[in-house]
């Protein structure tokens, strides 16, 4: 009990066999929501042949064509 009060304080600790670090047991986390996802949507359009965007460049690139 005296490491689970340990890590409840906030510290870590570090369990080993012969020298050998195994496990790291450290308080946890929730982790923190991500807002990022769709945070531009409706500022820019895309193309509904947005998988055709540069094609033939890059096939002309792929046969040695510039």
């Amino acid at each position: 009990m005296e490491l689970v009060k340990q890590v409840k304080d906030g510290e870590g600790f570090i369990i080993a066999d012969n020298d050998k670090p195994l496990v790291k047991v450290i308080p946890y986390e929730e982790p923190k929501e991500s807002k990022r996802l769709g945070f531009m949507r409706g500022q820019c359009v895309v193309p509904d042949d947005v998988k055709a965007v540069g094609r033939k460049e890059i096939v002309a690139m792929f046969e040695g064509r510039e």
